[in-house]
């Protein structure tokens, strides 16, 4: 078996969470990835705690599998440098705010002359054009101004802080690489490469996929607490005697039946679809007033056999250690070091192929180790 990305190279100017992200799957699955950073301003994700093996868990994780390379980018010789080796690379990914690579002479156009194969791919926050293009964000505000947070959390106390960035790994890491192989399948008819504007509002924006759809075409505006999949149904979470949570997405009429039955709530049957608001309100407050009966453990056990669309919310270190996790491969063990017998564990790579593999081969370097 082998990687399916074997043979490309890709040179990486980005830090933080988007772009690394998006080259470390590139690297899981193959491709060479030689990372650079400033010398004196290294990547501030090697400064987050918590720490492990003497580095920050972060940078372990998001740069496995890559070489890392300090460079001095205000320097010309080492701008020089990397034109010299650009011819060798097949991608660029670069995340600094638009109109720094040109400055430092190397942006698309420079590099493109020297390689015309290469595929670039910038990452930024709003994009290469627009009036936004120069502000600076965060996940956050990305996430604000997509109008996810916009219809998400509850009316009585307005949109939630999410636990994950989604904007930066949803919007930009996934859309970077979906980018990025596409433009490879191209170079193979055309020969030539490409550039490629990745906003992770743009990207971020195409989450809300049906309830777009819903408002663009169909004229709906989307409320809080108000759509079927954004807490205005039953389908939603119910806390438990014991202050935890349970998830409840039982929305197919067979799955309804079984909800129902289960709860002994005939009521869930006979208002459950309806579209009065009073009726919505009627079914998940009797379905509250029924959770909070019984402990979070007990519900697991009741519903851990029934296949009604019932499953406990889990911590994040009870998912990890779950028997799904350890079926499907969650956590993986990556060498510190290149052949080395101690490991790490970290999260795998979810993509799983019929016959190529995926590649561990060290957890991320320390600034500058790498060859290239």
């Amino acid at each position: 078996m082998t990687t399916a990305l074997k043979g490309l190279k890709v040179l990486d100017f980005s830090t933080l969470l988007p772009g690394p992200f998006a080259t470390m799957y590139l690297a899981d699955m193959g491709a060479e990835v030689v990372h650079v950073e400033s010398p004196t301003r290294p990547d501030l994700v090697r400064l987050f705690p918590p720490y492990a093996n003497g580095q920050a868990t972060s940078h372990s994780y998001l740069n496995r599998n890559k070489q890392s390379v300090a460079l001095d980018l205000k320097d010309p010789k080492n701008i020089e440098l990397i034109k010299q080796k650009i011819s060798d690379f097949d991608i660029v990914v670069e995340q600094f705010r638009p109109g720094v690579m040109q400055r430092l002479g190397l942006d698309y156009q420079t590099l493109a002359e020297i390689n015309p194969k290469l595929i670039y791919c910038s990452i930024t926050g709003y994009g290469q054009t627009g009036s936004y293009k120069d502000k600076a964000g965060h996940d956050i505000n990305y996430v604000s101004l997509s109008g996810i947070a916009g219809h998400s959390g509850r009316q009585d106390s307005g949109p939630p802080p999410m636990g994950i960035q989604i904007a930066d790994v949803a919007g930009g890491s996934l859309h970077a690489v979906i980018g990025i192989l596409a433009a490879i399948t191209e170079r193979q008819s055309s020969g030539i490469g490409q550039y490629i504007d990745i906003s992770m509002t743009d990207c971020v924006v195409t989450m809300n996929n049906m309830a777009a759809a819903a408002s663009i075409a169909g004229g709906q505006n989307q409320c809080v607490e108000n759509e079927q999949l954004n807490g205005g149904t039953f389908y939603d979470y119910y806390r438990t005697q014991d202050d935890r949570y349970i998830s409840i997405g039982s929305l197919e009429p067979q799955f309804m039946n079984g909800l129902a039955t289960t709860l002994e709530l005939p009521s869930i049957l006979q208002k459950g679809a309806s579209f009065d608001s009073d009726d919505r309100k009627e079914v998940k407050q009797a379905i509250q007033n029924k959770i909070q009966t019984k402990s979070w453990e007990e519900w697991r056990q009741v519903f851990s056999h029934l296949d009604y669309c019932v499953e406990p919310v889990l911590k994040l270190e009870e998912a990890l250690t779950s028997p799904l996790a350890k079926e499907r491969n969650w956590v993986v063990d990556v060498p510190l070091k290149s052949n080395a017998e101690q490991k790490e564990p970290q999260l795998a790579c979810p993509i799983k192929f019929s016959r190529s593999q995926m590649r561990y081969d060290f957890i991320g370097q320390d600034l500058g180790e790498g060859e290239w």
